[in-house]
């Protein structure tokens, strides 16, 4: 019997995209690729989905709202009964398109923010005007009374910068914003160089956490499931309950949700626990949507615990943050590897000798 709730579906609806980003996992491309599904597809994938729960559908990409079918498909969702949210880089929502996403009923619409200044968040998109364009198309959301999230992907190049976006976020009326760090797949694997290495990340996310506590927006962090841990021993040490009227959602959410509550669907609709995780569990062009998320080799291999191996398996987090599995594939070739960028050893390492990867952090 499964007994884990999905949660969070992301569908990559295309891989087109009008930018080209550096850290772009898809590896986005200015065409559609003939071989996504089809207008059909998607609503035979949102009927397959629906057979499962209600979860809330991430409609992502590429960029979405290249589709020409997009609104249809949104409808659909909407009207099987579950909270469709869009997922934008924002450079083509004016005022009409705003309107259109209100009327029908998207619940939310994230758009990335990678720096503060139009010089920092295009030397990202590669774009110029990227940055004007997406606060534009925030603000055209606002005006429609759309929420709006902002998505930050953190690297060594911006890491500094994180208390001034985060500001910036606030001050054009984000409701929330949640922060990415950086995975080395698609293009973002030329960013490696780039990438915080195990005590930038602990360093960089207790920053987070300080901030997150005044900062008046929802507030979360994807691709750092360390986070999770982090923000219980900085709770511990204040004294303070990790609850949901404290913590909100962060307290009843896990670190890495891939093949847990959370599925990514490709453009093609190969299956996979999360878009950075590049390991297919199954096609829903061969088999129901349903079947795979109950009966996938590969997810029940990820939902049983005791096979992490090294530090992840042995560590006193585990049920709260699980290790990057994505990040532990990139970098070894195996998915139940321990987490290769985090700094903390757990007691039972210490005990019996750790394995030298990385020193222990203060618990």
């Amino acid at each position: 019997m499964n007994h884990f709730t999905l949660r969070l579906v992301a569908w990559e609806m295309t891989r087109a995209c009008n930018l080209a980003c550096v850290h772009c996992r898809a590896g986005a491309c200015t065409e559609a690729d003939p071989e996504q599904l089809s207008l059909a597809e998607g609503k035979q994938l949102i009927d397959g989905i629906r057979k499962v729960g209600t979860p809330i559908l991430i409609m992502t990409g590429g960029e979405p709202l290249l589709r020409p079918d997009f609104y249809e498909l949104a409808q659909y969702g909407i009207q099987s009964g579950m909270r469709v949210v869009l997922a934008t880089n924002g450079t083509l929502v004016d005022r009409a398109t705003a309107e259109k996403i209100s009327k029908v009923g998207i619940a939310r619409v994230s758009i990335s923010l990678d720096g503060p200044t139009a010089q920092e968040h295009d030397a990202f998109r590669k774009i110029p005007g990227a940055f004007a364009a997406a606060l534009e198309g925030i603000a055209n959301l606002r005006s429609a009374s759309v929420p709006v999230q902002v998505n930050t992907t953190l690297t060594k190049r911006n890491r500094e910068r994180l208390s001034d976006i985060m500001s910036l976020a606030k001050s054009i009326d984000a409701s929330a914003f949640h922060v990415f760090l950086l995975v080395p797949t698609g293009r973002a694997r030329q960013m490696s160089g780039e990438e915080m290495g195990p005590e930038e990340y602990e360093e960089t996310l207790r920053q987070f956490y300080r901030l997150s506590k005044s900062c008046g927006m929802e507030t979360k962090a994807t691709c750092a499931p360390q986070y999770y841990r982090i923000m219980r021993q900085e709770a511990r040490i204040e004294g303070i309950e990790v609850s949901e009227k404290n913590f909100g959602m962060n307290a009843v959410t896990r670190g890495c949700l891939a093949g847990l509550s959370f599925v990514f669907v490709s453009h093609r609709g190969n299956v996979q626990p999360c878009g950075y995780f590049d390991v297919k569990a199954g096609s829903v062009r061969e088999r129901e949507f349903q079947d795979l998320w109950e009966n996938a080799a590969l997810f029940h291999e990820l939902r049983n615990f005791r096979r992490l191996e090294g530090k992840c398996g042995k560590c006193d987090y585990v049920r709260y943050c699980g290790g990057c599995r994505a990040r532990a594939y990139e970098g070894t070739g195996r998915y139940m590897a321990p987490e290769p960028y985090c700094a903390y050893e757990p007691p039972s390492q210490v005990r019996k000798g750790h394995d030298g990867v990385h020193p222990q952090t203060k618990n």
